[in-house]
């Protein structure tokens, strides 16, 4: 009887030991692979992190790149005609007529108008002025630029209260809503912009339309397609990287339509 409850005591023994070594080996494998996925979680984290700099400093040179062409048109199409007609108008001028002074005071109107113009034009000079005015705002000077020139109708509309995002994201933000105004006046055939804002508590929903020719949205899923919506894919992954939702929808001989929507209390990045 002795001997059966010593073989008892020794399986009891051996069966414990087992289990301890079990659950130590079950801890010891749950903290290893802990551990990794915190080590990948990080990895992970500074990837987003450096792909989300790499696209901040690349929306950056861009916008700077597309300002300067702005500035450009801009001085040439008016600025240079306003202070062109107040050359005109100098130059016809005898002081005897009885018209003098109001050939003087239209050529001071125009050199004022060139004066406020290039004014404006100085501001977007500084690479921070999308921080400095907004992203609302700078939307709207973009589309004031555009409305200028005569050959496209754009206009902005705004629901609800103005909400202040991280600069950073406005940025981005900015660049896709800047990108997707240029490929409409490249690409569209458009005699009009529309943009909204509709602001609420859960997020910003941004709609950039036109009554452009549109195009086929369906080689955006044909997996042998290398170039076609490259420019749409690009913004796609700039709003992914700001927690921001991207779609398109495009009706041909219609127009286009591109949405955006960024969630207010959502963090990334």
């Amino acid at each position: 009887m002795l001997k059966s409850q010593t073989g008892e005591l020794i399986l009891a023994i051996v069966a414990i030991t087992i289990l301890i070594l079990l659950l130590s080996s079950f801890i010891i494998s749950f903290l290893f692979l802990y551990k990794r996925k915190k080590e990948q979680h990080f990895i992970e984290k500074g990837n987003l992190q450096n792909q989300f700099q790499k696209t901040l400093l690349q929306s950056q040179l861009e916008i700077q790149e597309q300002t300067l062409k702005n500035i450009s048109q801009e001085i040439h199409d008016n600025v240079g005609q306003v202070l062109t007609l107040a050359k005109l108008n100098l130059a016809t001028i005898t002081l005897s007529e009885d018209a003098a002074s109001e050939k003087i005071k239209t050529s001071q109107q125009l050199i004022g108008k060139a004066i406020q113009d290039l004014r404006d034009l100085s501001r977007s000079l500084n690479t921070d002025y999308v921080e400095e005015m907004g992203f609302v705002r700078s939307v709207e000077y973009e589309l004031e630029l555009l409305q200028k020139t005569g050959t496209i109708e754009a206009e902005l509309t705004i629901e609800g209260k103005i909400i202040k995002f991280d600069k950073h994201k406005e940025l981005i933000l900015f660049r896709i809503v800047q990108e997707s105004i240029h490929n409409i006046i490249k690409h569209a055939e458009a005699k009009r912009i529309s943009a909204s804002f509709d602001f609420s508590n859960e997020a910003i929903v941004v709609q950039i339309k036109d009554n452009g020719k549109g195009f086929d949205l369906a080689p955006l899923n044909d997996a042998g397609n290398q170039t076609f919506g490259l420019g749409l894919r690009n913004m796609n992954n700039r709003a992914t990287l700001i927690g921001a939702k991207f779609s398109v929808d495009s009706i041909i001989g219609t127009g286009t339509t591109v949405y955006l929507q960024l969630p207010v209390n959502e963090t990334h990045i």
